[in-house]
């Protein structure tokens, strides 16, 4: 199967002697074995299960690795890929980066384990390579950058880290597989937050880690198990059934994304549209080199207004929903300043070009009339 729309619909499961087309849901927390320490491949729920077995087999056949992991939650998968890491370590992440993983890293493994994070700009390739030393032990990488859409250099910089024997993480969330498989461009450890675009539904909590080298992949199934925050088999089976419309959903969040923000650019009440898609994106190119496919469903826009004035904008939307998270069929809108980044210092938040009239739209699959109409009369209201 060499065309990932194929490969979508039929990665990680073939027909079982049932018949059934779909892999049945395994809700058993354990297992019988034939003597002590005997199993047929499944001695309990933590360790392995079936339907969640079905599910990473596929993430591994859509990114090229060896093998996937699946997770109760993106920040579990983040978590349990820290944990390759030991006490002390430096690592170096780009300062664009998910609110969350800020958190996990400044408030908890800081703490915890003495982690020392060196922030640099994802797009400034002379600073990342200054940033990586010998001492560094892992480089964290968003593609793009959550939420001001910024891109790291791949395989430039995944090649530095290789020369100090550091791993190269790369959150690829906003993209899948179907648009950017970061393992050909050299990166050790691909991560995805399930919950987005994968599963595309808005019904999953989840997260991912893909390897492709089979010595890493062992070090992480065995903390997988040891950590044990495991994608439960209900949701293993819903994630998969997303997994087979991802190039479908992605070919047409892609598509609805490019023809609202190339509208957005027109409209006076907003000053900033940041779209990779946009000639005017500042690595425009790079973008559409990386992503020939399409440029993922994420627009983040600044309102030419105060606080007062996005607040009536948000509030007078009626197909964008406010809300938390991105990358299901619906369309969300997301103010980072309060929700997503409010973890961050307010000062921080400010430094980095996250502003109170910044937005993140999730731009879903409907019809992009409806979605640009909506946008018009909400802008109107400001």
């Amino acid at each position: 199967m060499s065309h990932p729309d194929t490969l979508s619909v039929h990665a990680g499961y073939q027909p079982d002697s049932t018949g059934a087309v779909m892999p049945p849901i395994y809700l058993s927390s354990t297992y019988a074995q034939r003597a002590p320490g005997e199993h047929s491949g499944f001695e309990y729920g933590r360790s392995g299960n079936p339907s969640r077995q079905a599910f990473e087999q596929a993430l591994a056949e859509l990114e090229g690795g060896t093998a996937g992991f699946a997770f109760a939650s993106g920040l579990g998968a983040m978590t349990t890929v820290m944990e390759l890491l030991e006490a002390g370590s430096e690592i170096v992440a780009v300062d664009d980066l998910y609110g969350g993983a800020w958190r996990l890293f400044e408030q908890v493994k800081a703490r915890s384990t003495g982690l020392k994070v060196r922030y640099v700009a994802p797009d400034d390739l002379t600073a990342l390579r200054s940033a990586i030393t010998p001492a560094t032990k892992l480089v964290w990488l968003e593609v793009p950058t959550n939420p001001l859409l910024k891109f790291p250099d791949i395989a430039a910089i995944t090649e530095i880290a290789r020369g100090v024997g550091a791993l190269t993480v790369v959150d690829a969330t906003f993209v899948t597989p179907y648009l950017l498989k970061p393992l050909e461009f050299g990166a050790d450890i691909v991560l995805h937050s399930i919950t987005k675009y994968l599963n595309g539904h808005s019904d999953v909590i989840g997260g991912a880690v893909i390897v492709k080298d089979p010595a890493l992949a062992d070090k992480l199934r065995w903390l997988q198990n040891a950590v044990g925050a495991v994608l439960a088999p209900f949701d293993s089976f819903l994630a998969l059934r997303g997994l087979r419309t991802l190039a479908l959903r992605m070919q047409r969040h892609s598509s609805n994304a490019l023809t609202l923000a190339r509208w957005l650019q027109q409209q006076s009440g907003i000053s900033d549209v940041i779209y990779p898609g946009l000639a005017s994106h500042p690595q425009h190119a790079l973008a559409q080199r990386l992503l020939p496919k399409g440029q993922s469903g994420v627009i983040s826009i600044r309102l030419n207004t105060d606080i007062a004035g996005l607040r009536r904008f948000v509030a007078a939307l009626k197909l964008f929903t406010l809300a938390e998270s991105l990358g299901g069929v619906e369309s969300l809108i997301n103010h980072p300043w309060s929700m997503t980044h409010a973890a961050i210092p307010e000062a921080l938040r400010i430094q980095r070009g996250i502003g109170e009239n910044l937005l993140r739209l999730s731009v879903g699959i409907e019809h992009p009339d409806d979605l640009q109409a909506d946008l018009a009369q909400a802008l109107a209201a400001i």
